[in-house]
């Protein structure tokens, strides 16, 4: 499951790589060669005798993404780096329909001695950007696996929050980050549901737990919060026939101006992704879980979706009365207009 245990919060949110990396699907070089990005050496540090390079410029999902990789030894190329980046782009863009942010901008940090992406951190203020760091002696197969750029990219998709909110803003990233990147070949959708199996018990209730608002441990604000948008997913498709889930809220609140570039108290943010469904699901979901422990049966929920895990193989069964709701969300949403 992911986020781990051991993640931390930061400014905007942040993620820190945990014992359970996914596996994605496909080769960030191969991408690297379809895109037309030049290779440069086997590694960062042999790149024009250890001078630092400009930063990159990727155009993706119409936004303008610069990528500076700071000093330090990499045994990954700057072609493995930049297309490791722009599938996590591709992944955005293919669940918000767009890049949420015109203009973001990306500052690799190497980590001597380290392998794999090791945490990154958002913040909204001076432009979107992120802190990503990264083990010197990473792969390209770790980058395959990688969630953390990801999930750093989700946060510029919705306003910015004070601490007393950050549960919303980590657990969209939890809930949309495997599925943006299903969308595009690079995660299993089977696996995003075992995840949400292995991880959902996380974000329950405990004693003394006042509710979302006001309990800020790291199950509650990262699984709590997915759990919270998976209800409102499912709900917005019942109340709506099918025809809308939280896909389409969270681009109307994209589409009202609501990216991390603007800080917006929370029922404004979840006010216009209700009108863009036309069901006032997010508001009332939020009123009743702020300020309570409202309590979830997962059993009953998955067995209404028909999805079961046994020993860590997922079944699922079709017949069971919810399982259209699990298949749509589980589809790419058609592209925005």
């Amino acid at each position: 499951m992911r986020p781990g245990a051991a993640e931390l919060t930061g400014a905007r949110g942040c993620a820190v790589r945990d014992s359970a990396l996914r596996l994605g699907m496909r080769s960030p070089l191969a991408l690297a060669l379809v895109l037309g990005i030049a290779t440069c050496g086997s590694g960062y540090a042999a790149i024009a005798d250890g001078a630092r390079p400009e930063p990159a410029a990727l155009a993706i999902g119409g936004g303008a993404i610069e990528v500076a990789i700071e000093d330090g030894p990499l045994d990954l190329s700057r072609a493995e780096l930049l297309a490791w980046i722009s599938n996590a782009a591709r992944a955005v863009t293919a669940y918000f329909g767009r890049f949420p942010v015109a203009h973001y901008r990306i500052v690799i940090e190497p980590v001597a001695g380290r392998s794999g992406v090791l945490s990154g951190t958002t913040w909204p203020s001076g432009g979107a950007h992120s802190r990503i760091h990264i083990g010197e002696h990473t792969s390209a197969a770790q980058l395959e696996r990688d969630w953390i750029m990801t999930h750093e990219m989700v946060h510029t998709g919705f306003p910015d929050q004070d601490r007393t909110h950050h549960w919303i803003e980590e657990g969209i990233a939890t809930y949309v980050e495997p599925l943006a990147r299903s969308w595009i070949g690079h995660y299993p959708i089977a696996r995003v549901w075992t995840d949400l199996v292995d991880g959902l018990p996380n974000g329950l209730p405990r004693r003394g737990d006042r509710g979302l608002d006001h309990t800020h441990t790291w199950g509650r604000t990262y699984w709590g919060g997915a759990l919270f948008c998976l209800l409102a997913d499912l709900e917005i498709r019942d109340r709506t026939g099918g025809r809308r889930g939280l896909v389409d809220a969270l681009r109307g609140i994209l589409a009202a101006g609501g990216n991390d570039q603007v800080a917006w108290p929370i029922e404004r943010a979840l006010l216009e992704g209700d009108k863009a469904v036309g069901v006032p699901v997010l508001v009332e979901l939020y009123r009743r879980m702020k300020d309570a422990p409202v309590a979830t049966d997962l059993d009953a929920m998955w067995r209404g979706l028909g999805v079961e895990v046994r020993q860590g193989a997922l079944q699922l069964d079709e017949r069971a009365p919810k399982a259209a709701m699990r298949r749509a969300i589980s589809a790419p949403a058609p592209a925005t207009p």
